[in-house]
This record gives structure tokens, C-alpha cells and sequence, in this order.
């Protein structure tokens, strides 16, 4: 099998992460119940998962890391924990459904957002953010780089414009944790969310937010924590009091290897070989009679990602023949980003993504 789907969940993985996460479900044991030996031991994996994101991110304060499900998860826990009736947000044209609809539901409360329009190749004018400032914009929330076009946008001037207007900025990392660099107090970033099994290599199951320290952020679920169990109210404690319920100890020790495996690589090594690989892939698909590819022309604006469309031919069709007939795993569709979509003027048919990673050899 050839496996180009790694923006929706990145494979192979690092084999590191296949031994933790046997190690971890063979020893059992949940974080914070009980002193017993092998609960105690899942605590220490969690500890070490947040240190080593700590490391990746330029995290201070790794208590203000919480682990999700995912990154859907954590971006619904930013939205409805952070936002008040009468609050308005500004979002991008890019933005994924896991960002929009959440939006869209928080309506009800008296919550507005307004969509910034990208270019059709995916580019963010920080002028327009500028220019579409509310008195009462509370929020800016982006991602930091499209599932379809696989544009990155510019995170450190939106965080600059944040800051500058006093509103909270917001970053989906989905398509780019473990390969552009993210530093959560350079980029002014005070909400990060990010995924486990996409560009970190860890397992599906796992996700993760950070919250800077000085946020108020109501939890979205609310139980059993592990400390003062006397209590009826849900406790005011990071990041157990936002972790409710037994949490993923393997899935999150595997995340935390691979995060390590990351570290020890490094973020240039990684990226380098992405768009060495980039500039192969784009090379040999423009050669394809009538297809047209989505996106910057410029493999450094891009992650590792290609989405394009052809003239007679549907993307599902082409997904469905090369899947039966080559073994070649793509991701056909809308790509839950019908914004991203209707920037690219391809919400009608969708397109046909094509997605690598780190293991993706040279010579495919």
C-alpha cells in the first residue's frame, strides 16, 4: 500500500510509538486513582507526554496543557469555555468544520463571527483581519495552515494583531504541530490546539489543548478528577479539573514518544525532507494532463499537502481507481472544509488530497 492521507492520520508512525503503546496498555494502572504502583507509574506518563509538548511549543507552564480526544474537542472546549454573549470572532476562509460549526451552534448564546476572506490560493491579507475589527471582537481564531490548499498562514502577525487590539487568539495546529515551529510566547498564541495522530505521529485518540496561565476557561465535561472526591463542585485544579473522567494513559504515552522522536529529529531535519519530498510530488502531478492543482505555487507557503481537481474525471473516481487498482490510499471530498472549498471554487466537486510524512521515501 501506498499511504498518502496523512493530513487526515499520518502512517506509519515512528516504531517508538507502537512499543509505548503496548508497554503502557500491558502495564495498567489510571493516572491520579489510588497509590498503587501502576497508577502511579500512568501518572508518570502523563507528566512526561506534557514536558516533552512543553519542549515542542515553548511551554512555560506545562500544568496549563490539557489532553482531549482530540483536536475537535479541544477547539469546542476553546469556543465555549472562552466566549460570552454579545463576543464576536474573526475566523478565516479556511477554517474547518471542527471551528465553524461550533460557531455557528454558540449563535444561539448571542455569539457572531465574521469569515476573513483568503485568496484563492489560500492567502491571508493581516490587513483584512485588521479592517474587520468589531468593537466587541473578543476572539481571533485561525488555523495555522488549510487541510485543503495546505497554505500557511502567517500566525505571528495574527498574534501580533490580537495582541495589539487586546482579543484572545486562538490557533488550530492540526496540519502542522511536529513540523512548523510553534512557540506559544513568540506568537502570542493564548489558546493552542493541537491532535496526536496527524503531524506528531501519535496514535488516533489523542489530543490536546494549551491554555495560557491567566485564562478563565469553563471545562466542557465535568466528573470524576481523582482529587477532592468530598466535593460536589467540579474542581478549580490544572489540568486535572479539565480532564474529567479516565483518560487515554496509553494513547497519551505514545503521543508523548512520539513527540520525543520529534525533538530528537528536529523541526529543520523534518520540514526539510517534507518539502524535499513537496517538490517531487508537485514536479511529477504537473506533468498529468487537465489536472489542476489547488494551492500556493510555492512549496515554503505550503505543509505537506496537495489537493487538486481534473477535467474529466470526478476526485472520487480518480480516489476510488487508484485505491482498487494501485493500492494508493488518497482523500477525496470536501475534506470537512467547505469554506476552504468555496475559496478555491471547488465546493461543487471537492477535490482529490494527496498527503505525506516523514516516512514517505524519496524514491515513491
Amino acid at each position: 500500500m501506498l499511504y498518502f492521507d496523512n493530513a487526515a492520520t499520518s502512517w506509519p508512525k515512528p516504531e517508538v510509538v507502537y512499543e509505548t503503546h503496548d508497554r503502557v496498555l500491558r502495564q495498567g494502572g489510571s493516572a491520579g486513582r489510588g497509590v498503587n504502583q501502576s497508577s502511579l507509574r500512568a501518572g508518570r506518563e502523563l507528566l512526561h507526554t506534557r514536558k516533552a509538548l512543553s519542549r515542542l511549543f515553548g511551554i512555560a507552564n506545562t500544568e496549563r496543557i490539557v489532553f482531549t480526544q482530540n483536536i475537535t474537542e479541544s477547539l469546542n472546549v476553546g469556543l465555549h469555555g472562552l466566549l460570552q454573549t454579545g463576543d464576536h470572532v474573526l475566523i478565516s476562509s479556511l477554517e474547518h468544520n471542527a471551528v465553524v460549526r461550533p460557531l455557528e451552534y454558540l449563535k444561539k448564546s448571542g455569539i457572531s463571527y465574521t469569515i476573513v476572506p483568503c485568496s484563492r490560493e489560500g492567502f491571508l491579507d493581516p490587513a483584512i483581519v485588521e479592517s474587520n475589527f468589531q468593537p466587541n471582537t473578543r476572539l481571533l481564531c485561525f488555523t495555522h495552515a488549510s487541510n485543503v490548499l495546505g497554505t500557511i498562514l502567517p500566525i505571528k502577525q495574527l498574534g501580533q494583531i490580537a495582541k495589539a487590539h487586546h482579543c484572545l487568539f486562538m490557533v488550530d495546529a492540526a496540519q502542522t504541530a511536529g513540523v512548523i515551529p510553534i512557540d506559544v510566547e513568540d506568537q502570542h498564541i493564548d489558546f493552542l490546539a493541537f491532535t496526536g495522530h496527524k503531524s506528531l505521529s501519535g496514535p488516533q485518540g489523542v489530543g490536546g489543548y494549551y491554555a495560557r496561565p491567566d485564562l478563565v476557561l469553563n471545562p466542557l465535561i465535568y466528573g470524576g478528577t481523582g482529587l477532592h472526591s468530598l466535593t460536589l463542585e467540579q474542581p478549580d485544579i490544572w489540568p486535572e479539573g479539565m480532564e474529567s473522567g479516565t483518560r487515554n494513559i496509553p494513547g497519551i504515552a505514545a503521543l508523548g514518544a512520539a513527540v520525543e522522536f520529534i525533538l530528537h529529529e528536529g523541526l529543520p531535519k523534518i520540514r526539510s525532507h517534507e518539502l524535499q519530498l513537496m517538490s517531487i510530488l508537485l514536479e511529477g502531478l504537473e506533468y498529468i494532463p487537465e489536472i489542476q492543482i489547488l494551492g500556493p505555487c510555492d512549496i515554503n507557503a505550503r505543509v505537506g499537502l496537495v489537493s487538486c481537481v481534473f477535467r474529466n474525471h470526478t476526485p472520487d473516481s480518480v480516489a476510488l481507481e487508484l485505491d482498487r487498482r494501485f493500492d494508493i490510499v488518497t482523500r477525496s471530498g470536501l475534506h470537512c472544509a467547505p469554506l476552504a472549498h468555496q475559496t478555491a471554487g471547488t465546493i461543487d466537486r471537492g477535490a482529490l488530497r494527496i498527503s505525506i510524512n516523514y516516512f514517505k521515501q524519496s524514491r515513491i
